[in-house]
């Protein structure tokens, strides 16, 4: 590998095999992120914008199938499940639900890497397709995680977006409180009033028209202030 190395989240409960993965990653020149939860694979998702995703199905807290309904809602990031689940029912269902690929456990370490190389040239190849959302002067590129308005640069922090992500890719249409939180702070029981005091710095830096208040269910990105 040349350049800097490739960011791997690998999103696995068991602990035995998540050190196992991390160690032989790090012997072949990734850079690993560690989860043991859904929640948490999220969280680092947000934070670390990993190249390629290692994602168990039998997570904790949540079946790693909505996961990756989630991870494609945000993108495009190579997603390879790793599962003892073998039936080909549930191979077909992750595979139609977004991931790139699906590895059956117990596997060789050989078979993984060469999986891992191939998601990742995909990765590559899909990069330019990452989307580009426009919002009257608004744009936001989900791509290289930049925001504009009327063509000067808007600074976020990334928590703010992170949020102005998830209400973006769902342009014009009302997004849950639930699903805001569970999408930017990890779960849907986190504190509501975080959601509020972000909206309101959004709003003072996008204008306070573009984030409507949905009463009952949550907010809207609107494409026309």
């Amino acid at each position: 590998m040349t350049g800097d190395p490739a960011t791997v989240l690998v999103i696995e409960d068991d602990a035995h095999l998540n050190n196992a993965l991390t160690a032989t990653l790090k012997a072949a020149g990734y850079r690993p992120v560690s989860a043991r939860t859904a929640a948490e694979g999220l969280r680092w998702f947000n934070h670390y914008a990993p190249d390629v995703i290692l994602l168990d199905l039998g997570l904790p807290d949540r079946d790693g199938l909505t996961v990756i309904r989630d991870l494609r809602a945000r993108g495009t990031t190579p997603i390879v499940v790793l599962s003892a689940r073998d039936a080909e029912a549930v191979k077909v269902e992750a595979l139609d639900l977004g991931a790139d690929d699906y590895v059956a456990k117990p596997f060789g370490v050989d078979e993984l890497l060469a999986r891992l190389r191939a998601a990742l040239r995909h990765g590559v190849q899909a990069r330019g397709a990452e989307p580009v959302v426009t919002a009257g002067d608004l744009v936001i590129d989900l791509g290289m995680r930049t925001v504009s308005r009327a063509g000067n640069p808007v600074s976020l922090s990334p928590k703010e977006y992170d949020l102005l992500c998830e209400l973006a890719l769902q342009l014009d249409r009302p997004v849950r409180h639930a699903d805001l939180l569970r999408a930017v702070w990890g779960s849907e029981s986190a504190d509501v009033q975080y959601l509020r005091v972000y909206i309101g710095q959004l709003r003072h830096k996008l204008g306070g028209a573009r984030i409507a208040s949905v009463p009952g269910v949550g907010y809207r990105l609107n494409a026309q202030p």
